[in-house]
């Protein structure tokens, strides 16, 4: 979380006779920057693909939670790279695979002990990045003295645009899961990336920040609760169109109380609850 990103020495204090290291958790920590500056007009987040790990606040983060843990001995675990092996593709497959080693390589580039991934057949693609850039078990010896990060730069808003295709992305992913998740599926599948609750409440939490703050598409359109009705009703109709088996509408429902709530519910799996059978 980013109020972590603050305390990562007390914390590895705290647990030093039972901690094993930090894990970089991406997804978590762009859910929790969210979260931590809901009410700040001036920290709204741009498409929900345009936050990867690269960017500044990122990549800060990441470097940051290396030199700690190497301080003190700890493993940095790396992030998890979201895509999963795409059959019957041979093009696009490959090309989930070169997303997958660029982010290893990134990651073992900036001094990560281990890193992990959302399918296990990407499992040799990480083995092989490691094994080939890590001589010894662990690189806890690259104390990464020269990496200087400051509350600013963990803070700093990432550049990017808010696209219409972003917002109905988020939608259909956030449909997608909480259905999912209603049927007892934690972990999903979809367009191939696997989304997990960090992932769906990025998508969920945008939408409130977008909504509540006003913020206006590339286009000049801005984002209200007309527009948004309009796309959730669209992305609603394609999901139920070609999938029967899920409980898309009960999904949408606590889609929309979430986003038009006065407050940003701190996870809206706790309205959820109230919706298993």
């Amino acid at each position: 979380t980013l109020p972590a990103a603050f305390e990562m020495d007390e914390i590895l204090y705290e647990l030093r006779d039972y901690i094993a290291g930090l894990n970089c958790g991406r997804w978590d920590y762009i859910f929790s920057y969210i979260k931590t500056f809901r009410d700040r007009a001036d920290h709204v987040l741009p498409d929900r693909g345009a936050v990867t790990m690269t960017t500044h606040f990122l990549r800060s983060y990441s470097q940051l939670l290396i030199q700690t843990c190497h301080r003190r001995g700890a493993f940095a675990m790396g992030g998890m790279a979201a895509q999963v092996p795409i059959k019957n593709d041979e093009a696009a497959n490959r090309d989930a695979l070169d997303k997958v080693r660029a982010d290893k390589l990134r990651e073992v580039g900036d001094g990560h002990d281990g890193t992990w991934v959302a399918h296990p057949g990407l499992v040799p693609v990480a083995m092989e990045v490691f094994d080939a850039h890590v001589p010894g078990p662990n690189q806890l010896g690259r104390l990464r003295e020269d990496v200087q990060v400051t509350a600013a730069d963990l803070l700093r808003v990432p550049g990017g645009a808010i696209t219409e295709a972003g917002v109905r992305n988020n939608i259909s992913v956030a449909i997608q899961y909480l259905a999912a998740w209603l049927r007892g599926s934690g972990c999903v599948p979809i367009n191939h990336l696997m989304e997990d609750a960090a992932t769906a409440e990025i998508a969920r939490t945008q939408l409130w920040q977008w909504l509540h703050h006003g913020a206006a598409l590339d286009d000049g359109r801005r984002i209200d609760t007309a527009l948004l009705n309009h796309f959730m009703d669209s992305e609603l109709f394609t999901l139920a169109a070609n999938r029967h088996d899920l409980p898309f509408a009960e999904a949408a429902q606590l889609l929309h109380e979430a986003t038009e709530a006065e407050e940003c519910a701190e996870f809206i799996t706790l309205a959820a609850y109230d919706h298993l059978e």
